[in-house]
Protein backbone atom coordinates (compact mmCIF):
# COMPACT_ATOMS: atom_id res chain seq x y z
CA UNK A 1 0.00 0.00 0.00
CA UNK A 2 1.92 3.24 -0.85
CA UNK A 3 1.73 6.07 1.40
CA UNK A 4 1.03 9.12 0.62
CA UNK A 5 2.16 12.70 1.62
CA UNK A 6 -0.41 15.92 1.41
CA UNK A 7 1.15 19.58 0.90
CA UNK A 8 -2.65 20.89 0.09
CA UNK A 9 -5.60 21.24 2.21
CA UNK A 10 -8.84 19.18 1.48
CA UNK A 11 -12.03 21.09 -0.04
CA UNK A 12 -15.34 19.50 -0.06
CA UNK A 13 -17.88 20.65 -2.71
CA UNK A 14 -21.04 22.01 -1.10
CA UNK A 15 -22.73 24.96 -2.61
CA UNK A 16 -21.14 26.99 -5.58
CA UNK A 17 -18.36 29.61 -5.31
CA UNK A 18 -19.39 33.49 -6.80
CA UNK A 19 -16.04 33.23 -8.81
CA UNK A 20 -16.67 32.22 -12.45
CA UNK A 21 -14.65 29.84 -12.62
CA UNK A 22 -14.26 27.67 -16.65
CA UNK A 23 -12.15 24.34 -16.73
CA UNK A 24 -9.86 24.01 -20.26
CA UNK A 25 -12.30 22.25 -22.63
CA UNK A 26 -10.27 21.75 -25.44
CA UNK A 27 -7.11 21.33 -26.94
CA UNK A 28 -5.33 23.97 -29.23
CA UNK A 29 -2.06 22.89 -29.26
CA UNK A 30 0.52 20.58 -27.22
CA UNK A 31 4.52 19.57 -27.48
CA UNK A 32 3.87 15.52 -26.40
CA UNK A 33 1.24 12.94 -25.64
CA UNK A 34 1.76 9.49 -24.43
CA UNK A 35 -1.41 8.39 -26.46
CA UNK A 36 -4.03 6.12 -25.43
CA UNK A 37 -7.12 6.61 -22.66
CA UNK A 38 -4.73 6.67 -19.75
CA UNK A 39 -2.46 9.52 -19.10
CA UNK A 40 -2.51 11.01 -22.81
CA UNK A 41 -2.89 15.01 -23.26
CA UNK A 42 -7.25 14.63 -23.20
CA UNK A 43 -6.75 14.04 -19.41
CA UNK A 44 -5.84 17.87 -18.78
CA UNK A 45 -9.24 18.47 -20.30
CA UNK A 46 -12.18 19.43 -17.51
CA UNK A 47 -12.20 19.96 -13.66
CA UNK A 48 -9.61 18.08 -11.34
CA UNK A 49 -10.21 14.58 -10.35
CA UNK A 50 -6.77 14.01 -9.50
CA UNK A 51 -6.72 16.32 -6.67
CA UNK A 52 -7.22 16.96 -4.07
CA UNK A 53 -5.59 13.62 -3.29
CA UNK A 54 -2.62 14.32 -5.36
CA UNK A 55 -0.44 11.51 -6.66
CA UNK A 56 -0.05 9.33 -9.75
CA UNK A 57 -2.99 9.35 -11.84
CA UNK A 58 -4.02 8.00 -15.06
CA UNK A 59 -6.75 10.70 -14.96
CA UNK A 60 -3.84 13.14 -15.55
CA UNK A 61 -1.23 14.11 -18.47
CA UNK A 62 1.98 12.70 -18.28
CA UNK A 63 4.58 14.54 -20.91
CA UNK A 64 7.03 12.49 -23.05
CA UNK A 65 10.00 13.74 -21.27
CA UNK A 66 9.56 13.37 -17.43
CA UNK A 67 13.06 14.72 -16.71
CA UNK A 68 14.33 16.88 -19.67
CA UNK A 69 12.88 19.29 -21.87
CA UNK A 70 10.33 22.07 -22.87
CA UNK A 71 6.54 21.14 -22.82
CA UNK A 72 3.91 23.49 -24.28
CA UNK A 73 0.25 23.35 -23.94
CA UNK A 74 -2.53 25.52 -25.39
CA UNK A 75 -5.62 25.13 -24.38
CA UNK A 76 -9.04 26.49 -25.01
CA UNK A 77 -12.46 27.75 -22.81
CA UNK A 78 -15.82 27.62 -23.63
CA UNK A 79 -17.02 30.80 -22.92
CA UNK A 80 -14.44 34.35 -23.63
CA UNK A 81 -14.33 35.47 -20.07
CA UNK A 82 -11.98 38.07 -17.64
CA UNK A 83 -9.28 36.19 -16.29
CA UNK A 84 -7.68 37.40 -13.25
CA UNK A 85 -6.24 34.16 -12.33
CA UNK A 86 -4.99 31.04 -13.83
CA UNK A 87 -4.49 28.02 -12.01
CA UNK A 88 -2.41 24.71 -12.88
CA UNK A 89 -2.84 21.35 -10.84
CA UNK A 90 0.05 19.52 -10.94
CA UNK A 91 -0.09 16.22 -9.17
CA UNK A 92 3.21 15.02 -8.97
CA UNK A 93 6.64 17.27 -8.53
CA UNK A 94 4.92 20.36 -8.40
CA UNK A 95 7.11 23.45 -9.48
CA UNK A 96 7.53 23.00 -13.19
CA UNK A 97 5.60 25.64 -14.71
CA UNK A 98 7.65 28.46 -16.33
CA UNK A 99 5.31 30.89 -17.68
CA UNK A 100 1.69 31.31 -18.63
CA UNK A 101 0.05 32.97 -21.13
CA UNK A 102 -3.38 34.24 -22.18
CA UNK A 103 -5.33 35.14 -25.42
CA UNK A 104 -8.45 36.40 -26.63
CA UNK A 105 -8.77 35.68 -29.74
CA UNK A 106 -6.16 31.77 -29.91
CA UNK A 107 -2.96 32.87 -32.18
CA UNK A 108 -1.70 35.83 -30.28
CA UNK A 109 -1.07 35.31 -26.89
CA UNK A 110 0.61 37.82 -24.43
CA UNK A 111 3.17 36.72 -21.21
CA UNK A 112 1.38 36.87 -18.11
CA UNK A 113 3.41 35.26 -15.82
CA UNK A 114 6.94 33.83 -15.40
CA UNK A 115 8.86 31.97 -12.95
CA UNK A 116 12.14 33.94 -11.52
CA UNK A 117 15.28 31.96 -12.50
CA UNK A 118 16.55 30.55 -9.69
CA UNK A 119 20.12 29.64 -10.65
CA UNK A 120 20.88 27.50 -7.59
CA UNK A 121 18.26 25.23 -8.68
CA UNK A 122 20.20 22.30 -10.46
CA UNK A 123 18.66 20.54 -13.64
CA UNK A 124 18.26 17.27 -14.08
CA UNK A 125 18.72 15.44 -17.15
CA UNK A 126 17.45 12.36 -18.34
CA UNK A 127 18.65 8.49 -19.44
CA UNK A 128 16.49 6.00 -20.90
CA UNK A 129 16.40 4.25 -17.43
CA UNK A 130 15.11 6.96 -15.39
CA UNK A 131 12.54 8.35 -17.91
CA UNK A 132 11.10 4.67 -18.43
CA UNK A 133 11.14 4.45 -14.62
CA UNK A 134 9.35 7.73 -14.16
CA UNK A 135 6.50 6.74 -16.83
CA UNK A 136 3.06 5.90 -15.05
CA UNK A 137 2.37 2.04 -14.47
CA UNK A 138 -0.36 0.64 -16.79
CA UNK A 139 -1.62 -2.84 -16.92
CA UNK A 140 0.30 -4.50 -19.82
CA UNK A 141 3.09 -2.83 -19.80
CA UNK A 142 6.34 -3.66 -17.98
CA UNK A 143 7.46 -0.83 -16.53
CA UNK A 144 9.32 0.07 -13.16
CA UNK A 145 7.64 1.16 -10.09
CA UNK A 146 7.46 5.00 -9.41
CA UNK A 147 8.53 6.66 -6.94
CA UNK A 148 5.94 6.47 -3.69
CA UNK A 149 6.22 10.13 -2.74
CA UNK A 150 5.16 13.13 -4.39
CA UNK A 151 4.91 16.39 -3.99
CA UNK A 152 1.50 17.81 -5.03
CA UNK A 153 0.88 21.52 -5.79
CA UNK A 154 -0.91 24.36 -7.99
CA UNK A 155 0.54 27.03 -9.85
CA UNK A 156 -1.26 30.14 -9.19
CA UNK A 157 -1.03 33.01 -11.58
CA UNK A 158 -2.84 36.20 -10.19
CA UNK A 159 -3.19 38.89 -12.32
CA UNK A 160 -2.65 42.84 -11.56
CA UNK A 161 -5.38 43.57 -13.84
CA UNK A 162 -7.80 41.32 -15.18
CA UNK A 163 -7.82 40.79 -18.78
CA UNK A 164 -11.44 40.55 -20.53
CA UNK A 165 -12.54 38.14 -23.35
CA UNK A 166 -9.88 35.60 -22.51
CA UNK A 167 -10.35 32.50 -24.81
CA UNK A 168 -7.54 30.61 -24.31
CA UNK A 169 -4.30 29.86 -21.87
CA UNK A 170 -0.80 28.69 -23.07
CA UNK A 171 1.52 27.27 -20.32
CA UNK A 172 5.23 26.53 -20.83
CA UNK A 173 6.73 23.62 -18.47
CA UNK A 174 9.98 23.07 -17.74
CA UNK A 175 10.71 19.76 -16.27
CA UNK A 176 14.07 19.60 -15.89
CA UNK A 177 13.28 22.05 -13.05
CA UNK A 178 12.52 18.91 -10.46
CA UNK A 179 13.48 14.84 -10.41
CA UNK A 180 10.98 12.55 -11.13
CA UNK A 181 7.55 11.68 -12.60
CA UNK A 182 5.34 15.00 -13.82
CA UNK A 183 2.10 14.56 -14.20
CA UNK A 184 -0.61 18.06 -15.05
CA UNK A 185 -4.25 17.42 -14.04
CA UNK A 186 -6.11 20.23 -15.02
CA UNK A 187 -6.24 23.92 -15.89
CA UNK A 188 -8.22 26.45 -14.34
CA UNK A 189 -9.28 30.32 -14.82
CA UNK A 190 -11.50 32.61 -12.94
CA UNK A 191 -11.99 36.00 -12.97
CA UNK A 192 -11.46 36.14 -9.05
CA UNK A 193 -8.12 36.54 -7.52
CA UNK A 194 -9.70 34.45 -4.90
CA UNK A 195 -7.55 30.65 -5.24
CA UNK A 196 -9.83 28.27 -7.41
CA UNK A 197 -9.74 25.53 -4.89
CA UNK A 198 -9.61 21.30 -5.53
CA UNK A 199 -13.16 19.63 -4.46
CA UNK A 200 -14.69 16.66 -4.05
CA UNK A 201 -18.15 15.99 -4.83
CA UNK A 202 -20.02 14.96 -1.83
CA UNK A 203 -22.88 15.80 -0.16
CA UNK A 204 -23.21 17.47 3.20
CA UNK A 205 -25.52 14.18 4.52
CA UNK A 206 -22.56 11.90 4.66
CA UNK A 207 -20.61 14.49 6.89
CA UNK A 208 -22.59 14.41 9.38
CA UNK A 209 -23.10 10.76 9.85
CA UNK A 210 -21.87 8.88 13.03
CA UNK A 211 -18.51 7.41 13.20
CA UNK A 212 -18.21 3.91 11.29
CA UNK A 213 -17.70 0.57 13.63
CA UNK A 214 -15.90 -2.64 12.84
CA UNK A 215 -16.08 -6.22 13.24
CA UNK A 216 -14.14 -7.92 15.27
CA UNK A 217 -12.57 -10.86 12.98
CA UNK A 218 -9.19 -11.60 15.00
CA UNK A 219 -6.94 -12.76 12.47
CA UNK A 220 -9.21 -13.06 9.69
CA UNK A 221 -8.58 -10.12 7.06
CA UNK A 222 -11.61 -9.70 5.28
CA UNK A 223 -12.98 -9.15 1.76
CA UNK A 224 -16.13 -8.98 -0.27
CA UNK A 225 -19.05 -8.75 2.36
CA UNK A 226 -22.26 -9.36 1.56
CA UNK A 227 -25.47 -9.56 3.88
CA UNK A 228 -28.51 -11.34 3.56
CA UNK A 229 -32.20 -10.05 3.32
CA UNK A 230 -33.20 -10.33 7.06
CA UNK A 231 -29.41 -8.25 7.91
CA UNK A 232 -28.73 -11.34 10.26
CA UNK A 233 -25.34 -12.76 8.66
CA UNK A 234 -22.68 -11.64 6.74
CA UNK A 235 -20.56 -13.10 5.13
CA UNK A 236 -17.17 -12.52 3.25
CA UNK A 237 -13.70 -13.86 2.57
CA UNK A 238 -10.45 -14.92 4.41
CA UNK A 239 -7.22 -13.39 2.62
CA UNK A 240 -4.42 -14.45 4.85
CA UNK A 241 -4.94 -18.22 3.67
CA UNK A 242 -3.33 -19.79 0.98
CA UNK A 243 -6.78 -20.99 -0.51
CA UNK A 244 -9.26 -17.76 0.34
CA UNK A 245 -12.15 -19.21 2.25
CA UNK A 246 -16.13 -17.78 2.80
CA UNK A 247 -16.59 -17.11 6.18
CA UNK A 248 -19.82 -15.88 8.09
CA UNK A 249 -21.48 -14.31 11.22
CA UNK A 250 -24.50 -14.09 12.85
CA UNK A 251 -26.28 -11.76 14.58
CA UNK A 252 -27.93 -12.30 17.97
CA UNK A 253 -29.21 -9.74 20.07
CA UNK A 254 -27.52 -7.22 17.91
CA UNK A 255 -24.04 -8.33 18.57
CA UNK A 256 -21.98 -10.65 15.52
CA UNK A 257 -21.19 -13.72 16.54
CA UNK A 258 -17.11 -14.93 16.12
CA UNK A 259 -16.49 -15.98 12.02
CA UNK A 260 -17.34 -19.57 11.37
CA UNK A 261 -16.32 -21.39 8.41
CA UNK A 262 -18.71 -22.07 5.62
CA UNK A 263 -17.16 -25.23 3.87
CA UNK A 264 -20.39 -25.56 1.86
CA UNK A 265 -19.46 -22.09 -0.42
CA UNK A 266 -15.48 -22.75 -0.47
CA UNK A 267 -15.31 -25.98 -2.78
CA UNK A 268 -13.47 -24.32 -5.24
CA UNK A 269 -9.90 -24.76 -5.10
CA UNK A 270 -8.21 -21.20 -4.55
CA UNK A 271 -10.89 -18.36 -4.58
CA UNK A 272 -14.33 -18.19 -3.14
CA UNK A 273 -16.15 -15.24 -2.57
CA UNK A 274 -20.11 -14.12 -2.31
CA UNK A 275 -21.13 -10.70 -4.97
CA UNK A 276 -24.77 -10.72 -4.56
CA UNK A 277 -27.55 -12.14 -1.95
CA UNK A 278 -31.69 -12.32 -1.93
CA UNK A 279 -33.73 -15.41 -0.49
CA UNK A 280 -33.56 -17.54 -3.51
CA UNK A 281 -30.41 -17.35 -4.33
CA UNK A 282 -26.19 -16.34 -4.04
CA UNK A 283 -23.88 -14.89 -6.75
CA UNK A 284 -20.69 -16.88 -6.06
CA UNK A 285 -17.10 -16.02 -8.22
CA UNK A 286 -14.07 -17.55 -7.94
CA UNK A 287 -14.66 -20.73 -10.46
CA UNK A 288 -12.20 -21.63 -12.59
CA UNK A 289 -13.15 -20.90 -16.41
CA UNK A 290 -12.05 -21.75 -20.17
CA UNK A 291 -11.32 -18.72 -22.78
CA UNK A 292 -13.05 -18.67 -25.67
CA UNK A 293 -16.05 -20.76 -23.89
CA UNK A 294 -18.10 -17.23 -22.67
CA UNK A 295 -17.67 -19.17 -19.01
CA UNK A 296 -17.67 -16.39 -16.50
CA UNK A 297 -16.23 -17.71 -13.34
CA UNK A 298 -19.12 -17.05 -11.54
CA UNK A 299 -21.83 -19.27 -10.66
CA UNK A 300 -25.67 -19.01 -9.20
CA UNK A 301 -26.10 -20.97 -6.13
CA UNK A 302 -29.73 -21.78 -5.26
CA UNK A 303 -30.81 -21.39 -1.68
CA UNK A 304 -32.61 -24.62 -0.14
CA UNK A 305 -33.48 -23.73 3.28
CA UNK A 306 -29.82 -23.46 3.93
CA UNK A 307 -28.15 -25.95 1.35
CA UNK A 308 -26.92 -24.27 -1.52
CA UNK A 309 -27.84 -25.72 -5.12
CA UNK A 310 -24.96 -24.88 -7.58
CA UNK A 311 -27.02 -24.21 -11.20
CA UNK A 312 -23.39 -24.12 -13.01
CA UNK A 313 -21.54 -21.67 -14.26
CA UNK A 314 -22.97 -18.36 -15.66
CA UNK A 315 -21.83 -17.57 -19.38
CA UNK A 316 -21.70 -14.20 -20.72
CA UNK A 317 -21.57 -13.79 -25.01
CA UNK A 318 -17.41 -13.15 -25.77
CA UNK A 319 -16.61 -13.08 -21.94
CA UNK A 320 -12.84 -11.73 -21.89
CA UNK A 321 -11.29 -10.09 -18.78
CA UNK A 322 -7.51 -8.98 -19.05
CA UNK A 323 -7.39 -7.65 -15.15
CA UNK A 324 -6.68 -10.91 -12.78
CA UNK A 325 -10.40 -10.40 -10.86
CA UNK A 326 -14.19 -9.59 -11.52
CA UNK A 327 -16.42 -8.33 -9.51
CA UNK A 328 -19.91 -8.33 -10.19
CA UNK A 329 -23.84 -7.96 -9.18
CA UNK A 330 -27.03 -8.63 -10.08
CA UNK A 331 -30.26 -7.27 -10.05
CA UNK A 332 -33.03 -9.14 -7.95
CA UNK A 333 -34.90 -11.23 -10.79
CA UNK A 334 -31.38 -12.24 -12.50
CA UNK A 335 -32.41 -10.47 -15.61
CA UNK A 336 -29.11 -7.76 -15.64
CA UNK A 337 -25.54 -8.48 -14.39
CA UNK A 338 -23.58 -5.42 -13.42
CA UNK A 339 -19.04 -6.45 -13.71
CA UNK A 340 -16.43 -4.33 -12.84
CA UNK A 341 -13.92 -5.57 -15.52
CA UNK A 342 -11.26 -4.81 -18.27
CA UNK A 343 -11.65 -5.18 -22.00
CA UNK A 344 -10.96 -3.20 -24.84
CA UNK A 345 -13.48 -0.92 -24.54
CA UNK A 346 -12.44 0.76 -21.14
CA UNK A 347 -12.43 4.21 -20.76
CA UNK A 348 -9.12 3.08 -18.98
CA UNK A 349 -8.44 0.93 -16.23
CA UNK A 350 -11.07 -1.58 -15.01
CA UNK A 351 -14.92 -0.47 -15.91
CA UNK A 352 -18.42 -0.87 -14.77
CA UNK A 353 -20.70 -2.91 -17.57
CA UNK A 354 -23.54 -4.47 -18.05
CA UNK A 355 -25.06 -7.62 -19.37
CA UNK A 356 -28.85 -8.50 -19.83
CA UNK A 357 -29.72 -11.83 -19.79
CA UNK A 358 -31.22 -13.85 -22.67
CA UNK A 359 -33.67 -16.27 -23.42
CA UNK A 360 -31.32 -19.46 -23.14
CA UNK A 361 -30.64 -18.07 -19.73
CA UNK A 362 -27.10 -16.95 -20.99
CA UNK A 363 -25.77 -13.68 -20.70
CA UNK A 364 -25.53 -11.19 -24.24
CA UNK A 365 -22.73 -8.90 -24.60
CA UNK A 366 -21.06 -6.79 -22.27
CA UNK A 367 -21.86 -3.06 -22.65
CA UNK A 368 -20.06 -0.04 -21.10
CA UNK A 369 -22.02 2.11 -18.76
CA UNK A 370 -20.29 4.88 -19.84
CA UNK A 371 -17.97 7.65 -19.73
CA UNK A 372 -19.74 9.93 -16.20
CA UNK A 373 -18.95 6.85 -14.50
CA UNK A 374 -15.87 5.53 -15.71
CA UNK A 375 -13.10 7.09 -15.43
CA UNK A 376 -9.65 6.48 -17.00
CA UNK A 377 -8.56 4.68 -13.46
CA UNK A 378 -10.05 1.56 -12.12
CA UNK A 379 -14.05 1.18 -10.57
CA UNK A 380 -14.25 -1.74 -8.85
CA UNK A 381 -17.03 -3.30 -5.99
CA UNK A 382 -20.13 -2.32 -7.46
CA UNK A 383 -23.45 -3.04 -5.44
CA UNK A 384 -26.64 -2.23 -7.30
CA UNK A 385 -29.58 -1.59 -4.83
CA UNK A 386 -33.21 -3.04 -4.89
CA UNK A 387 -34.34 -0.12 -6.46
CA UNK A 388 -32.46 -0.62 -9.76
CA UNK A 389 -31.21 2.69 -9.96
CA UNK A 390 -28.78 3.26 -7.29
CA UNK A 391 -25.35 1.95 -7.24
CA UNK A 392 -22.58 1.94 -5.26
CA UNK A 393 -18.77 1.19 -6.26
CA UNK A 394 -15.70 1.65 -5.27
CA UNK A 395 -13.03 3.83 -8.07
CA UNK A 396 -9.53 5.84 -7.64
CA UNK A 397 -10.48 7.87 -10.33
CA UNK A 398 -12.55 10.42 -9.23
CA UNK A 399 -11.73 13.33 -7.01
CA UNK A 400 -11.34 12.04 -3.38
CA UNK A 401 -9.79 11.63 0.13
CA UNK A 402 -6.86 9.09 -0.56
CA UNK A 403 -6.50 6.18 -2.19
CA UNK A 404 -9.79 4.04 -3.47
CA UNK A 405 -12.78 5.86 -2.23
CA UNK A 406 -16.62 4.59 -1.98
CA UNK A 407 -18.93 6.42 -4.52
CA UNK A 408 -23.16 6.03 -5.16
CA UNK A 409 -24.75 6.64 -8.44
CA UNK A 410 -27.84 7.07 -9.40
CA UNK A 411 -29.33 5.88 -12.69
CA UNK A 412 -31.12 8.77 -14.96
CA UNK A 413 -32.94 6.59 -17.78
CA UNK A 414 -33.78 2.93 -18.62
CA UNK A 415 -30.77 2.43 -20.97
CA UNK A 416 -28.18 1.40 -18.38
CA UNK A 417 -25.53 3.71 -20.11
CA UNK A 418 -26.76 7.16 -18.39
CA UNK A 419 -25.10 7.69 -14.70
CA UNK A 420 -25.26 10.96 -12.56
CA UNK A 421 -21.84 12.17 -11.63
CA UNK A 422 -20.52 9.96 -8.85
CA UNK A 423 -20.98 11.43 -5.28
CA UNK A 424 -18.57 10.35 -2.72
CA UNK A 425 -19.09 9.30 0.30
CA UNK A 426 -17.43 11.51 2.68
CA UNK A 427 -14.90 11.47 5.04
CA UNK A 428 -16.58 9.52 7.34
CA UNK A 429 -16.50 6.79 5.12
CA UNK A 430 -13.46 7.40 3.24
CA UNK A 431 -9.38 7.93 4.25
CA UNK A 432 -6.27 7.83 2.94
CA UNK A 433 -6.25 4.52 2.33
CA UNK A 434 -8.29 1.96 0.61
CA UNK A 435 -12.40 1.33 0.82
CA UNK A 436 -14.15 -0.78 -1.19
CA UNK A 437 -16.66 -3.90 -1.17
CA UNK A 438 -19.77 -1.60 -0.32
CA UNK A 439 -22.41 -3.89 0.45
CA UNK A 440 -25.85 -1.77 2.01
CA UNK A 441 -28.48 -4.24 4.21
CA UNK A 442 -31.11 -2.41 3.38
CA UNK A 443 -33.43 -3.50 6.28
CA UNK A 444 -31.44 -1.80 8.44
CA UNK A 445 -30.01 0.60 6.51
CA UNK A 446 -26.50 0.08 7.30
CA UNK A 447 -23.25 -0.02 4.79
CA UNK A 448 -20.71 -2.58 5.49
CA UNK A 449 -17.52 -1.78 3.57
CA UNK A 450 -13.84 -3.01 3.48
CA UNK A 451 -11.22 -0.18 5.17
CA UNK A 452 -7.71 -0.63 4.70
CA UNK A 453 -5.62 1.00 8.20
CA UNK A 454 -1.90 0.68 7.91
CA UNK A 455 -1.77 -1.77 5.70
CA UNK A 456 -4.64 -4.39 7.62
CA UNK A 457 -7.81 -4.99 5.94
CA UNK A 458 -10.90 -4.56 8.15
CA UNK A 459 -14.57 -5.29 7.99
CA UNK A 460 -16.35 -1.75 8.79
CA UNK A 461 -19.96 -0.55 8.79
CA UNK A 462 -21.95 2.93 9.46
CA UNK A 463 -25.80 3.54 9.70
CA UNK A 464 -26.88 5.40 6.70
CA UNK A 465 -30.37 5.98 6.33
CA UNK A 466 -32.28 4.99 2.68
CA UNK A 467 -33.36 8.98 2.44
CA UNK A 468 -29.74 9.86 1.78
CA UNK A 469 -28.24 6.91 0.03
CA UNK A 470 -31.54 5.92 -2.46
CA UNK A 471 -33.16 8.96 -2.87
CA UNK A 472 -36.59 7.29 -1.81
Amino acid sequence: MKKYIYLIPIFIIFTTNAQQIQWASKLIKFSSDLGGKQNGIKRILGKPDAFPQGGSSANAWSPKNALDGREVVVVGFEKPQTVKQIAVFENLNAGCVNRMFVSTNGEKFETVWSRKPDYKTPRYKTTLNTDRAYYFKRKRRKVQEVPDVFNPGIEYAILENGISGVVAVKVEFSFALLPGQKQIDAIGISDSDIPIEAKINSSPEFENLSKPESLVLNAIEPSAPIVTIDGNKIYFTNNTSEKEEIFSCSKNNNKWSTPVLESELSKNSNYNYLEFSNNEFILQGGMPYNRGTNESGFCILKNNNGNFENLGQLKIAAFNNYDQSVDASMTSDLKTMILSIETDFTQGGTDLYFTNKKEDETYGLLQNMGKSINSANDESTPQLLSDNKTMLFASNGFSGFGDYDLYVSYRLDDSWKNWSEPINLGSKINGLEFEGSPYYDEKNETLYFIKVIEGKSILSFIAIPKSILMKV
